[in-house]
Order: structure tokens, then sequence, then C-alpha cells
């Protein structure tokens, strides 16, 4: 009899689950290519391709800065820094809302990043799911 009560638990727990809104769930393969593709994307500014993130970056993030600001302040903040000597992923947390942005599907990751010129930096870039199911950059920045 306890066993089939413990089954029976466990079968509404995993119902619950299922038709429960996943606020703070991703699973591991959207989370690695939500890292993935924020790492792409860092790889063209740490070669100084600066209008190219831009392009490749989310229509939000194209929405808030125009590319010739965009520009302008990687060179006014990021170029000081120097090379990259190493990045490595600090934490990659799934959420479906942010203050300030409309609600859909991002992942906030933290690198911990060395440059050059500037030792344990912290990255921080958020992609989102755009409606072509590309993780596409929102939000970038350093500290």
């Amino acid at each position: 009899m306890k066993m089939k009560a413990g089954v029976a638990i466990i079968a509404v727990l995993i119902v619950m689950w299922m038709t429960s809104p996943r606020t703070a769930i991703a699973g591991p393969d959207e989370e690695r290519a939500a890292v993935d593709s924020a790492g792409a994307w860092l790889t063209l500014i740490d070669g100084g391709g600066y209008a190219k993130s831009w392009d490749e970056a989310a229509p939000l993030f194209k929405a808030s800065v125009t590319e010739e600001q965009w520009v302008k302040s990687l060179d006014t903040v990021r170029k000081p820094l120097g090379k990259l000597i190493s990045r490595t992923t600090a934490s990659a947390t799934y959420t479906k809302s942010l203050p300030g942005v409309p609600d859909g599907d991002y992942v906030v990751i933290k690198f911990n990043t060395d440059f050059e010129h500037k030792k344990s930096a912290v990255e921080s870039v958020t992609p989102m799911l755009d409606k072509d199911g590309k993780w596409r950059v929102a939000g970038y920045f350093i500290k």
C-alpha cells in the first residue's frame, strides 16, 4: 500500500511539474546553445569586429543602441582593456523575465575574464531566443 501511495505522489508531482510555467528552468541544451552563441558573439568583439557584433545582436539590442553608438562605446570601454587572456563561464541562468524588457527566453551569463590590461573582469552577456529559434545577444556589460 505504501508503495502505491509513493508512486501516486511521484506521478502527481511529475504532472504538476510538466504543467507548471517554467520561469527559471531550461534544459542544458538550451543553456549550452545560449552560452555558445554568447561566446561566438564575444569572439567578434575580441577581434575588433564591433560593427559585426551589432549586426549579429538581437533586435531588442539594436533597438536600444545604434551601430554608431555601440562601436563608439566599445572603442571607449572595451578597446583599452587590451587582448583577451582568458574567459571562463562562471554561471548561466535561464529566465523568462528581466527588468525593462519584454518577457521572453533569456539566459544571463557571467564570464570571468582576464584581459591584457584588466585582470579579473566580469562580463555579463544576456542572449535571448529570437523568433527564428536562434540565441542572439540582447545585453552586454563589463565590470
